[in-house]
């Protein structure tokens, strides 16, 4: 038994709520910068606040990259732009809402 949603009352095995979130999310914005001594990194902006460390370790795993979540941005260890794309629509995010910069 899972339970019941505390946000439309369901139980959990029916409730859409996270499906829905997710579709009507803003825009997911991934792009690399360089950081100290020339490391690169991939950002991830655009997550839901709730949600982001446990995508940051989903991403993480299965990247097998280093990195840390914090004030509503992602920061991988790293060169993951395509990558990431692929994994966050396997999570349920639509594609065309993640711009890959």
């Amino acid at each position: 038994m899972g339970g019941i949603c505390p946000k439309c009352g369901l139980p959990k095995e029916i409730c859409a709520c996270e499906a829905l979130e997710r579709e009507g999310a803003k825009r997911i914005k991934v792009y690399s910068t360089k950081k100290k001594f020339g490391k690169l990194v991939t950002i991830v902006e655009g997550l839901e606040e709730g949600e982001l460390d446990k995508i940051a370790k989903e991403l993480k795993r299965t990247l097998a990259c280093g990195g840390s979540s914090k004030e509503g941005v992602i920061v991988l260890q790293g060169e993951h732009r395509d990558k990431i794309r692929q994994l966050l629509a396997k999570m349920g995010y639509q594609e065309d809402s993640i711009d890959v910069v």
